[in-house]
């Protein structure tokens, strides 16, 4: 049974968010401040964290940086503002998804069950057996590690899915849609910002300089790719 901790400093919005989750068959765990959740993790096997972004103390971004030191565990955000820097923010805090107030239930509960599947498969697409390597990057499939010249990357479930599905198609331009449906299996939909996001935050993680990157480059008007050598 996974386990996900839902954190938010509305009782009204846990109780019901727990229900909903229990009737997935998730097991639930409660806090309602970042500080509560950081301990919660600490002393639970955690599959995935459903996070508010602005509670008392410390916050759900705080929060967030604080779990990304240590874990990369699914995160999800809750916020009431909709805007597009807000959501950019919260995922280069570290977060994986980002879900506005007022949400469908249903809605949330698919979008953790995607988090969670890639957790703990570290990505969905098929892969092929072996190494792949380029330059000094360097993907195994099979204990499904990336390593820069020898030394691992440390990669959430989410940026290992990005990476390995455009190591998969080494030379070849994806779109931020085709990268998006690969990796979030969902259809993609006004999700540029989204994968952008993320692509800046592993090529901080791979590249000497993330603004003249080797690697993970941008082909302008069509998408991304890893560069073949």
């Amino acid at each position: 049974m996974y386990t996900v901790l839902v954190c938010d400093d509305d009782i009204a919005i846990l109780d019901s968010v727990e229900i909903y989750l229990k009737l997935e068959g998730y097991s639930v765990l409660r806090a309602e401040n970042g500080r509560q959740a950081l301990e919660q993790v600490k002393n639970n096997e955690v599959h995935c964290v459903i996070l508010d972004i602005m509670m008392p103390g410390l916050d759900g971004l705080q929060a967030t940086l604080r779990l990304r030191e240590k874990h990369n565990i699914p995160i999800i955000l809750l916020s009431a503002k909709s805007e597009d820097t807000d959501k950019i923010t919260g995922l280069s805090f570290g977060a994986d998804d980002y879900v506005t107030k007022p949400f469908n239930p249903l809605e949330l509960m698919a979008r953790v069950k995607s988090q969670i599947r890639r957790f703990t498969s570290l990505g969905s697409m098929e892969v092929k057996e072996g190494v792949i390597t380029t330059g000094g990057l360097s993907l195994d499939t099979l204990a499904k590690e990336l390593t820069l010249d020898g030394e691992a990357v440390k990669l959430t479930a989410t940026e290992y899915g990005i990476i390995s599905v455009l190591m998969e198609n080494l030379g070849r331009v994806l779109s931020t849609g085709q990268i998006y449906e690969a990796v979030w299996d969902e259809p993609a939909y006004n999700t540029e910002k989204t994968v952008t996001v993320h692509i800046r935050r592993i090529r901080e993680k791979i590249e000497i300089n993330p603004k003249d990157p080797k690697y993970l480059k941008v082909v302008w008007g069509i998408g991304y790719k890893i560069e073949k050598y």
